[in-house]
């Protein structure tokens, strides 16, 4: 596989201080959430820290999937709804988690049986980023962000290619 010109390889401990961030932002907004859903697989991990640094014990997931080959978004599928427990009353008090929000899609589908959930990501990519309620980073949308559960490590090539010096 071959790096994109603009990738953001993530650490799992930069990410953990990403999602921590993420929940120092939701608890800023001083609402209590009955319940987190989080969007797998990449919402599964942040989902667990905000959990976790909010102290809510109601951890539901949505089963989209939408990369099918790890490149290039697809159709999205939902392969497991939401309970119907928390579709009651639009989906209020619940705060529905994800890694990144990119063209806003999966987002999207997820309000279409929760209109009234708080969506919240870790980063955001600018045709994404008006479907979510909160987030941390947004990075630019040709930049493709490489999470610590798809690395292993190898080699990267510096940003600046060629002799500079």
């Amino acid at each position: 596989m071959v790096l994109p010109d603009k990738a953001f390889p993530v650490s799992w401990d930069q990410f953990h201080r990403d999602a921590r961030a993420l929940a120092w932002r939701l608890a800023g907004l001083e609402r209590s959430f009955r319940a987190v859903v989080c969007i797998t697989r990449g919402g599964l991990v942040p989902a667990a820290i905000v959990a976790r640094e909010l102290n809510i014990r109601f951890i539901e997931t949505v089963c989209i999937a939408s990369y099918h080959d790890y490149e290039n978004q697809g159709d999205l599928v939902v392969l497991k709804g939401v309970t119907p427990e928390l579709t009651q009353d639009g989906g209020e008090g619940v705060l529905v988690i994800d890694d990144l929000t990119d063209t806003g899609k999966t987002a999207l589908k997820v309000r279409e049986v929760l209109p009234a959930a708080h969506f919240a990501c870790v980063y955001a990519k600018p045709q994404g980023v008006t479907n979510v309620d909160t987030f941390v980073t947004e990075v630019s949308q040709d930049t493709w962000i490489y999470f610590p559960w798809d690395m292993g490590f190898s080699y990267q090539e510096p940003i600046a290619k060629g002799s500079r010096g």
